[in-house]
């Protein structure tokens, strides 16, 4: 299962993604949580997407919706300000799975680190390269529950990249820039921020 998560732009899921939090507010219904978690993807492809979201107020998250196709979102954390959904492809699930039952345990975002790292030198886990995930955040306006508008981070996993083997920075360079997060790790991964954009979603298909 998915713990909620307290997402930490731009270290993503590799450090304070499923990091648990306080959480206070009651969970959306579910399809409106399906609706949302789908939105980073194409509209193609959002229909087949395994869903993980939250039910009523437990603080875990739990598949909510059996995907057909190669992709899984995480629906929106009820009880705080921020909006965050994300997708990523299945390529990257034993990572993410992995992160998900460590903290489970309640190991901390550095032991986690460690364990992935120690799995990944041992050949028992890997980061597919190249493997992709988007993310979108925004600020919920009360009175509707949802963002006006949202920032777009699109990441690409490269593990144990450098500056020199990319030519990329390690820093923000500008908006649709792309640069280089934790160089060197086994973590190492492309960070692509876009420009905040209206936040839409549709109903009708879920």
């Amino acid at each position: 299962m998915l713990q909620r998560r307290s997402f930490a732009l731009p270290a993503l899921v590799c450090t304070a993604v499923f990091l648990p939090v306080a959480l206070t507010g009651q969970a959306k219904p579910i399809e409106h949580q399906i609706a949302e978690a789908v939105t980073p993807l194409p509209e193609a492809q959002r229909d087949g997407a395994t869903v993980y979201g939250f039910r009523d107020d437990a603080d875990l998250a739990v598949v909510i919706r059996e995907g057909t196709n190669d992709f899984l979102c995480l629906a929106d954390t009820p009880g705080d300000e921020t909006f965050q959904v994300s997708c990523y492809h299945k390529s990257l699930e034993p990572f993410m799975a992995m992160g998900r039952r460590l903290r489970a345990e309640g190991l901390s975002a550095a032991q986690v680190m460690e364990r992935r790292k120690a799995a990944m030198e041992a050949g028992t886990l890997t980061i597919p390269m190249n493997g992709a995930m988007t993310t979108l955040r925004g600020t919920i306006r009360p009175d509707a529950m949802h963002p006006d508008t949202v920032s777009v981070l699109s990441v690409l996993y490269v593990p144990y990249a450098t500056a020199e083997s990319t030519g990329l920075p390690t820093r923000p360079m500008g908006v649709g820039q792309p640069w280089l997060m934790q160089s060197g790790m086994h973590r190492a991964h492309i960070m692509i921020g876009g420009p905040k954009k209206a936040f839409e979603m549709t109903m009708s298909r879920h």
